[in-house]
């Protein structure tokens, strides 16, 4: 499968890949061990396509507190609970945070946190369907990316400082 790519330099994170099919994105890789990973597994080729090109262009207004919401076509892919949790995840609003046990519980499954936590780490979206919104219901930042828990309380501290702008 070909699949066509585009990077944003964020100077909060680095470079971001952004991956689509040629219809909508299906990936967003915020590590450089991750996006090597994905480029042994598919033929990547680098596209300015229309569509990469407003994803860029989105992160970049959203990285400069100037886009609250993404308008984008997203596909992702996985069982019926993940799509769940992701739908409920894109309904989070920007500079808020809501906490894995909020999420089981607006999905109808209450007892499902760790689940939630797992297709929490199974987004392949990541920014464009804000799993860094989620938190401990402590309000700690816990498992992003696995131990990644740096990146999310930077896009938090991002969304805080532009969220009444």
């Amino acid at each position: 499968m070909k699949l066509e790519y585009s990077i944003y330099k964020s100077d909060l994170l680095g470079c971001i890949y952004v991956i689509s099919d040629g219809e909508a994105i299906v990936s967003v890789e915020l590590f450089e061990e991750d996006w090597q990973q994905l480029r042994q597994q598919y033929e990547m080729i680098k596209s300015n396509s229309p569509l990469l090109e407003n994803a860029v262009q989105q992160l970049d207004e959203y990285f400069h507190g100037k886009r609250k919401a993404f308008h984008l076509p997203l596909k992702w892919k996985g069982t019926e609970f993940q799509e769940q949790v992701w739908q409920a995840l894109c309904e989070i609003p920007y500079g808020t945070t809501v906490s894995y046990s909020d999420i089981a519980e607006k999905i109808g499954r209450p007892k499902a946190v760790r689940a939630v936590g797992q297709a929490n780490r199974a987004n392949e979206l990541a920014i464009f369907v804000p799993c860094h919104r989620v938190v401990g219901k402590n309000g700690s930042l816990t498992g992003y990316a696995g131990n990644r828990t740096n990146v999310k309380e930077r896009l938090l501290q991002l969304e805080r400082r532009y969220r009444t702008i």
